[in-house]
């Protein structure tokens, strides 16, 4: 049960291509829909982004290793390149201050080294200075890994069951040691990471100090007969609970400081599990975690307005959804969405983020620009 990023390309490419339209549901409708405008093309594979000064954009091409910054006008500047292998991610802005993550990967799901990057840019968001590293999460993963204490999978099995799982899909383990950071936001020069392989958010202070905010909690589900037949889980496993591991993949600060973190949750992202992804909301002075949204098709990111509305990507869905009182309703529908950011009132997004086989890549900036009714 390993990471899901970058693996999720090949799943979410086989999803969408089989997927229908979202419908919009629950709540009053819009005094008109949502505008969507294109501010660039051509991307590869733009995961996360990051609303910079005067107009221009920060966005990761993950699997081309670049962090690009995108001018008003849809200019693109690579502001750095990566190893070769490396996965470019995380990014944020604050103060003038680009932070991002770079995952050094032996394989598709084989991290072995992760950091976390700052650049300083100057009033237009060009570079000001050199890209430093910050702070090495591998290493505190390697010394601390916070969710190593947990239980994933069949919590209540005999052996003999277990026994039968597949190597890829262990029956039962302890968290392992692995760090993929995916999302990074940036208050009061703490810098606030979602690890996806680390399950858990940590901070990072100004001077380079990590430390465990939270672990997310394992995401239970029963195993049903059709889930078992396509993962090649054994039957012995139908009916019981299987508890995977949470993958948080973005964080945000909402108001009063609370942390809101979006979940993937490893394991199959197809329908025979359904939508399993989560909103948590994380307090970053105790740890305590509270989740206030579900039902997601892969929550790959979210934007969280001035008085704390959520919005959320859901790659495998094909939107963006909205977190209301009377469910998750759809702001707008849009191809393979990744990135996504509050930005004045509006959204700043990426769409069409993993090509489809034999296509060439074409990831899009754009923005969502919100009827007034929307966070206001």
């Amino acid at each position: 049960m390993r990471r899901v990023i970058p693996a999720v390309a090949a799943a979410a490419t086989a999803l969408l291509l089989a997927a229908t339209p979202a419908a919009a549901h629950g709540g009053k409708p819009s005094p008109r829909p949502p505008t969507v405008t294109d501010l660039a093309d051509g991307l590869v594979s733009p995961l996360t982004l990051a609303a910079g000064p005067r107009g221009t954009t920060f966005v990761t091409q993950n699997f081309a290793s670049l962090l690009t910054a995108v001018g008003r006008g849809g200019s693109t500047q690579v502001l750095y390149s990566g190893p070769g292998g490396s996965d470019v991610g995380g990014v944020s802005f604050s103060g003038r201050t680009v932070t991002f993550t770079e995952t050094l990967l032996a394989g598709p799901q084989e991290p072995v080294d992760s950091t976390v990057k700052t650049l300083r840019v100057d009033r237009n968001g060009a570079p000001a200075g050199a890209v430093r590293t910050l702070a090495n999460l591998r290493s505190y993963e390697n010394r601390h890994n916070p969710d190593g204490r947990v239980t994933y999978g069949l919590r209540y099995a005999p052996k003999s069951c277990l026994d039968q799982f597949p190597e890829d899909m262990p029956g039962r383990y302890k968290g392992i040691q692995d760090s993929h950071p995916y999302g990074t936001t940036t208050k009061h020069g703490t810098t606030y990471v979602a690890d996806a392989g680390m399950n858990a958010v940590v901070s990072v202070s100004e001077r380079g100090q990590v430390r465990t905010v939270a672990v997310l909690p394992a995401q239970p589900a029963v195993v049903t007969a059709e889930a078992a037949a396509a993962n090649g889980i054994p039957d012995c496993a139908i009916g019981r609970t299987y508890w995977f591991e949470p993958v948080p993949t973005d964080v945000e600060v909402g108001p009063r400081g609370k942390l809101y973190v979006t979940t993937l949750p490893g394991g199959p992202e197809d329908a025979s599990l359904g939508a399993r992804g989560s909103v948590y909301t994380i307090d970053p002075r105790w740890g305590s975690v509270h989740r206030v949204a579900k039902g997601f098709a892969g929550a790959t990111n979210l934007a969280v307005s001035p008085r704390g509305d959520v919005y959320v990507a859901e790659m495998f869905g094909g939107k963006i959804s909205k977190v209301t009182h009377h469910g998750n309703r759809t702001v707008v529908e849009a191809p393979l969405p990744g990135g996504l950011e509050w930005h004045h009132g509006d959204l700043l997004a990426t769409t069409n983020v993993l090509p489809g086989e034999g296509v060439p890549p074409d990831g899009h900036l754009v923005r969502i620009d919100l009827p007034r009714s929307h966070g206001h």
